[in-house]
């Protein structure tokens, strides 16, 4: 029995490992969106057995990054500029809910926490506007526990799933433009300006701001989808 236990813990482990492996490549675009998940190829790329990599790939499908089509596999889910419209507009009205409900009920704690992911994530920017691309993953990391931090006092479990489902989503479309992000925009002022009407309990301008952040984004990333498209279509 205690051997049959060790078995299930280590395939648990090899299943988080490949679910962790494979979901940062969808993000980063390392997994094209839309490309096919062949199984063989990913267990030899990610040195895990079927069994693990199957566990892997549904429950990256309950997060929505890949697509089960019956006995015919696993794809990468698609990009488009429809989804990319719906994901932000229903995440903003997930998060500015969740945010609500933070600023209303966190207490010294969450205040604490704000303040230190905010100082980590101003560490990060400055970071990423120094070195490029090589930063992109500590300033994901940061910009996330930022995010989190706000509406970690936030008491619905269920706005909370849903919002970090929409979150993963706007990853990987944020993605497609962070490093090409326009000198006309100062993500770091709009993070402090979010960060300082939380902590002073100012909830409709803070929630307006976190609105406004995630549609100067969904700007960005629609000029680097369209730009990406009509780069295909010309070389097409």
């Amino acid at each position: 029995m205690a051997e049959r236990r060790g078995e299930s813990v280590v395939a648990r482990t090899l299943a988080d490992y490949a679910y962790q492996r494979i979901r940062s490549d969808i993000v980063s675009g390392a997994l094209p969106a839309g490309s096919k998940l062949r199984l063989e190829a990913l267990s030899q790329q990610y040195e895990v057995g079927m069994s693990p990599l199957r566990e892997a790939l549904a429950r990256l499908a309950g997060d929505a990054l890949v697509v089960v089509e019956g006995q015919r596999g696993f794809w990468v889910a698609s990009l488009s500029l429809a989804d990319l419209d719906d994901v932000t507009h229903v995440r903003g009205l997930i998060e500015t809910e969740a945010l609500q409900l933070s600023i209303d009920r966190g207490g010294p704690e969450w205040e604490r926490e704000v303040n230190r992911s905010f100082e980590e994530l101003s560490e990060a920017e400055a970071r990423l506007a120094r070195e490029g691309e090589t930063a992109v993953p500590l300033w994901e990391d940061a910009n996330r526990r930022f995010h989190e931090a706000l509406v970690s006092a936030c008491d619905s479990p269920w706005l909370k799933r849903l919002r970090h489902l929409l979150y993963q989503q706007s990853e990987r479309y944020r993605r497609i433009s962070l490093i090409t992000s326009g000198a006309n925009r100062c993500v770091h002022e709009e993070h402090r300006a979010i960060h300082d009407a939380a902590v002073k309990r100012q909830t409709l301008k803070a929630c307006r701001l976190t609105e406004e952040h995630l549609q100067r984004t969904a700007v960005q990333v629609r000029a680097a989808l369209e730009a990406a498209e009509s780069a295909r279509g010309i070389t097409g």
